[in-house]
C-alpha cells in the first residue's frame, strides 16, 4: 500500500478550544507522512476558520469541509504538503 493509499488520520477536538484546537492538528500533522490525510473533528465556526486558515499558511491543503449534523461540528479534511 502507497501513502496515498493510507486511510486517514482521525482526531476530534470537539473539546479543545483556541489555540489548543490548532496546536493539536499542527502535531498531528506532523506525524503524517508527506501526502497523508488527516480528518479533524471540530466544533464552532471560530475553531474551523482558525484551523483551516493555519493549516492552509503551512502550505496543507484543505481537501474538504463537512458539516456533520448541523450541531456546529464539522469534519476538515486536510493534505499534508509534499516534501519540497
Amino acid at each position: 500500500m502507497n501513502e496515498s493509499d493510507a486511510p486517514p488520520l482521525l482526531l476530534d477536538i470537539t473539546s479543545e478550544t483556541c489555540p489548543m484546537t490548532f496546536v493539536r492538528t499542527r502535531l498531528a500533522l506532523d506525524g503524517l507522512p508527506a501526502g497523508g490525510l488527516l480528518r479533524v473533528t471540530l466544533c464552532g465556526e471560530e475553531p474551523l476558520k482558525n484551523v483551516t486558515r493555519s493549516a492552509q499558511s503551512l502550505g496543507h491543503t484543505v481537501l474538504a469541509t463537512e458539516e456533520k449534523t448541523g450541531n456546529g461540528r464539522y469534519i476538515l479534511t486536510i493534505r499534508k504538503k509534499g516534501e519540497d
